[in-house]
């Protein structure tokens, strides 16, 4: 009653109450995690993980379900149910499942060690997506069946684990080494109790990575009681005494802490990794400061937008692009290589999962602009594995070459490093290796050397890989270019232009050409079959376009701007039908342009090289706003690593790199009312969308630091220098902005 009579009191209370409030919604606001939503991608075909892990981390902790198909290649899915358990490494967003390593499963007394059992992970559970959460190094879920809560964080190469048992009876738990995601086989295993609070061990496995290795240590917050270990049968039912999977039993009740380390290197390695990165039990404290790393990185893009929605798909959009590369190497910097040795601290930090098809095309190109640090480490990355393995690695994954997909992708990736002036790298080894690389007779380069094109009936996919070598050469000769490297600059731009050799000119649609010289027929410009016919993961309609090099050269291919402007337009507007057999990454269409798959990604803003840059406005805001959304299917096909989302940051922000490496971005439909981006050497680079609204897509006119700037294109330097472009939206084209052969793009080095 006090408050009442005394109003001075309780007007000064009322002030304390509202200034906390009003800072617990500052902090809110400065928090860009509380935007992202990890679930976003883990329905339909997106693949993502979900779990705990800080920026480029090694450790990815999440969920595993029982894999079930394709769509399980993260180990978890929005449709499923049941859980298996909590492994360390996980992919994000692949269509290959792989890894799945050291999975844990806390149990109760309620749960019997089955010998001899068929069922490979008899300790499941049910879960609901109503007790389960996830955020930024965070992961929750409650375990039906044992009426306990998991609550999971991360360092970069430790997971920690705090699990609330609400049964009495000893907290227990399972450590299965047996469980792998997708292909993944376990080969050999160690698993061993180290002391009372302790054990170690190793896991060698066979999959997408032939040859992967996984070292660790996980110590417990109380003292081991027991440890049993589980029969198996092998696949001719014999009873197995492998020690692959245990039953670990602790004293005492209710809760229980496990911090659990990896290393590609050795037992050592983790357990040094431990204690520079977890050496105490505060949970907390080790959520938050993944929190804070995840903010440092999200923070490098602030956005404007007074719709929700759209900021969620946007930083959650920039959270995927960087959980990989990963981290692959200890603490003290010491990694295995591709050549299975263990090489010291090279002064830089390895890293793992190059999913070059996919990455090299926008997530790479953004990394320039907010992580230039690790790009340098990216490409030493690589040009470490090329002196180990001989060449540029194509798809990397836990030191081993996987050879999948097509091109030599790290080419256009190191390019781009050197003709932005990014610092950290021998320009000299890198040259070497990408022309080593580029001259090496593998997967039909030798035919692209010795006749100019790929022959389909001695290769698979040979307009793949025709096309994307192209690309590759087209970077390559710039690089040389630049270094004065005059006869091989000229050679590899020939090579650049072999593209050409695949283009057939009566029904206008790249095709696959035989040895003889003659076009492979039937030709059915949708047909697709997976890894077997002429392309890779796409159709004739799709590949037509990959020329992203120089699309005025395309141009010059179809016979002018009308002839390519009228087939580029059908592409949008032709029957969306998919053939029987054809490829599960074939998704998000619009006509036949499918940007579920990364060959389609650069197709929207070709227009901008007709002078139609409204074209590219209308496209790329209807892909914007109609291929990514909030929700757990708002992706439209798999995540590849960041590329998927690296596409929307980019568009979204209102440009986006055609060319991979010439270093111009070229201009769509901005999404949002200001950008501000943290560009390298302490500079803001600023974008301002006047009058945008879901009508007033189209770009009116330009401006760049208060001049007007008649250009469809904006260039990496520009942007490195800081300051505003502005943008004056409107709902309707101005056909105009853009048209002069000076205001479009060029296929040059800026």
């Amino acid at each position: 009653m006090i408050f009442l009579h005394n109003k001075k009191l309780t007007l000064n209370i009322l002030l304390i109450l509202v200034f906390f409030v009003s800072c617990s919604e500052v902090r809110k606001e400065k928090l860009l995690t509380d935007f992202v939503d990890p679930y976003i991608g883990s329905d339909y075909h997106g693949h993502v993980f979900v779990g705990a892990n800080v920026p480029f981390g090694l450790v990815q902790l999440g969920p595993c379900n029982i894999v079930k198909g394709w769509d399980w290649c993260s180990g978890y899915h929005y449709s499923d149910s049941i859980l298996a358990g909590f492994a360390h490494t996980h992919l994000s967003g692949t269509g290959i499942g792989d890894l799945g390593d050291i999975l844990f499963m806390p149990v109760n007394n309620t749960y019997k060690l089955q010998k001899n059992s068929s069922d490979s992970v008899d300790w499941k559970s049910t879960y609901s997506h109503n007790a389960e959460s996830a955020k930024p190094n965070y992961y929750s879920v409650h375990i039906n069946r044992y009426n306990i809560d998991a609550d999971l964080t991360a360092s970069e190469r430790v997971g920690f684990h705090k699990y609330t048992y609400h049964e009495k009876g000893n907290p227990s738990l399972i450590v299965d080494m047996n469980y792998g995601i997708g292909w993944d086989k376990l080969t050999t295993c160690t698993l061993k109790q180290i002391d009372n609070y302790t054990i170690a061990g190793s896991r060698f496995s066979k999959g997408w990575a032939n040859d992967q290795r996984i070292f660790f240590t996980s110590t417990f917050s109380k003292k081991i009681k027991s440890i049993e270990y589980l029969q198996r049968k092998d696949e001719k039912g014999n009873t197995t005494d492998d020690k692959v999977t245990a039953l670990i039993k602790f004293e005492g009740e209710n809760n229980l802490l496990a911090k659990t380390a990896i290393s590609p290197v050795n037992i050592d390695g983790a357990k040094n990794n431990m204690q520079q990165e977890i050496p105490g039990w505060n949970f907390d404290e080790i959520y938050n400061a993944g929190i804070q790393k995840w903010n440092d990185e999200l923070g490098k893009i602030k956005i404007t937008t007074n719709k929700l929605s759209d900021k969620k798909t946007f930083y959650t959009a920039l959270y995927h692009t960087m959980i990989v590369p990963a981290l692959y190497n200890d603490a003290n910097g010491d990694y295995l290589g591709t050549d299975k040795k263990i090489h010291k601290n090279p002064g830089y930090n390895t890293y793992t999962t190059f999913s070059l098809w996919d990455t090299y095309r926008a997530a790479h190109p953004l990394y320039t602009l907010v992580d230039p640090d690790k790009v340098s480490d990216f490409v030493n990355t690589m040009l470490a594995i090329y002196q180990q393995q001989g060449k540029l690695p194509v798809w990397h994954l836990m030191g081993c070459e996987t050879d999948c997909m097509v091109g030599y992708h790290a080419a256009p990736v190191i390019v781009d490093a050197y003709l932005k002036g990014i610092k950290g790298f021998d320009p000299e080894l890198a040259f070497e290796a990408i022309k080593t690389t580029a001259m090496q007779d593998f997967r039909g380069i030798g035919y692209v050397m010795e006749r100019g094109y790929i022959p389909a009936d001695s290769q698979v996919e040979s307009v793949a890989r025709g096309l994307e070598y192209a690309i590759d050469d087209w970077c390559i000769a710039a690089m040389a270019g630049k270094m004065g490297k005059t006869e091989d600059a000229e050679y590899f731009k020939k090579r650049s232009k072999y593209y050409q050799n695949y283009f057939d000119k009566e029904n206008r649609f790249m095709r696959g050409r035989m040895g003889d010289g003659s076009w492979r027929t039937p030709f059915d410009p949708i047909s697709s079959q997976h890894q077997q016919d002429d392309f890779c993961e796409g159709n004739a309609w799709q590949y037509t376009w990959l020329v992203p090099q120089s699309p005025e050269d395309l141009i010059k291919l179809f016979d002018g701007e009308e002839n390519f402007t009228r087939k580029l337009d059908s592409l949008f507007s032709i029957e969306s039908i998919k053939v029987e057999g054809a490829s599960s990454d074939i998704t998000g269409l619009i006509g036949q342009y499918a940007h579920g798959n990364e060959p389609s990604h650069h197709i929207a803003y070709l227009y901008a090289y007709v002078g139609q840059q409204w074209k590219t406005a209308k496209m790329v805001h209807q892909i914007n706003t109609t291929m990514y959304t909030d929700q757990p299917d708002g992706l439209c096909g798999n995540e590849d690593c960041g590329q998927m989302s690296a596409w929307y940051v980019l568009s979204s922000m209102g440009f986006y790199p055609v060319n991979p490496a010439n270093g111009a971005y070229v201009f769509g439909s901005p999404l949002f009312d200001k950008v501000e981006l943290n560009v390298p050497g302490g500079n803001t680079f600023n974008v301002i969308a006047e009058n945008r609204s879901d009508k007033n897509i189209y770009i009116q006119s330009a401006e760049l630091n208060g001049k007007p700037y008649t250009k469809s294109f904006i260039t990496h330097k520009q942007i490195l220098e800081g300051g505003t472009l502005k943008f004056v939206m409107g709902d309707t084209p101005n056909k105009e902005f853009g048209v002069a052969p000076d205001d479009r793009p060029k296929s040059i080095v800026y």
